[in-house]
């Protein structure tokens, strides 16, 4: 709650489980206590296990309550990200 900044990344090699690494990733101050499974983290987070571990694909693992499992790929100044994902809510755009 004290830190100064929209969120922080915790994160670590995994030890087992078939993981490269694992993270997890709070934002209270904008209202998100703990994000679930978190791409925009992600995104940040390719990229340095990719200097940690020299190797540019990943199999990631979110430990929050609900966790998920992510595919990582950082190709160049991109990172692809992949996995299961759920439908929460739907919007439209009245321009």
């Amino acid at each position: 709650m004290k830190v100064p900044a929209r969120g922080v990344i915790v994160t670590a090699r995994a030890g087992t489980g078939g993981y490269d690494f694992v993270s997890r990733f709070f934002a209270p101050e904008i209202g998100v206590w703990e994000d679930p499974v978190t791409g925009s983290a992600h995104c940040c987070l390719g990229p340095y296990w990719q200097k940690k571990l020299n190797k540019d694909e990943f199999v990631a693992y979110q430990a929050s309550e609900r966790g998920g499992v992510l595919k990582v790929k950082v190709t160049g100044e991109r990172v692809l990200i992949s996995g299961k994902a759920v439908t929460v809510m739907e919007g439209e755009l009245l321009i």
